[in-house]
């Protein structure tokens, strides 16, 4: 995989991740660098985990699918950018927490609620040739970075950049996956 597909992957899996950190960050009182970080890290080291575990599911299929692997590559990424556009344009539930903090479980059950993406773009992974190594790595660091800064910009942006973060996420994968298939056609 192309290093610039890659790194731009890297940075669509953790907008999901960003948009609940911005809202996260919009309901905590000052938070503090360290704090965000500790979330940061929490959501990067879930995100790093899943598309390995999604790589694994389909090393195991490849055999079956290997003249399909680009198209069903495609397929997911277009999926999963679509399910992100369609999140990132529906109006919020309104259930915003007033809580100074989260407990430790409910980061956790936020941070794989954003990455079940990442393993299904990890399953999709599988079908090509890219080292699932350095993918999970960039993602994990990626989605560390995006849920930090979130954090921090939640106070001063709230919610509004969350959904167009989403959006652009779901572009950036539908993009990634258009990549792929027109380098193996």
């Amino acid at each position: 995989m192309n290093p610039i597909a890659l790194l731009l992957l890297a940075f669509a899996m953790s907008t999901d991740a960003f948009a609940a950190a911005i809202g996260k960050g919009a309901t905590l009182k000052k938070p503090r660098l360290t704090e965000a970080f500790r979330i940061g890290l929490i959501f990067g080291s879930i995100e790093a985990i899943t598309p390995l575990v999604g790589w694994l599911i389909g090393k195991s299929a490849a055999g079956y699918v290997e003249a399909w692997d680009h198209w069903i590559a495609f397929s997911l990424l277009t999926v999963l950018g679509l399910h992100m556009i369609y999140e990132g344009t529906r109006p919020d539930e309104g259930s915003e927490e007033h809580e100074a903090q989260k407990s430790l479980f409910r980061t956790c059950l936020t941070a794989f609620s954003t990455s079940i993406d990442a393993m299904a773009v990890g399953v999709g992974l599988a079908f090509i040739n890219v080292n699932i190594w350095i993918a999970s790595a960039l993602i994990g660091l990626a989605t560390t970075l995006m849920v930090t800064i979130g954090i921090m910009l939640g106070r001063a942006i709230g919610l509004v950049m969350g959904h167009r973060a989403e959006i652009f996420g779901g572009l950036t994968l539908i993009a990634v996956g258009a990549w792929i298939l027109y380098g193996h056609l």
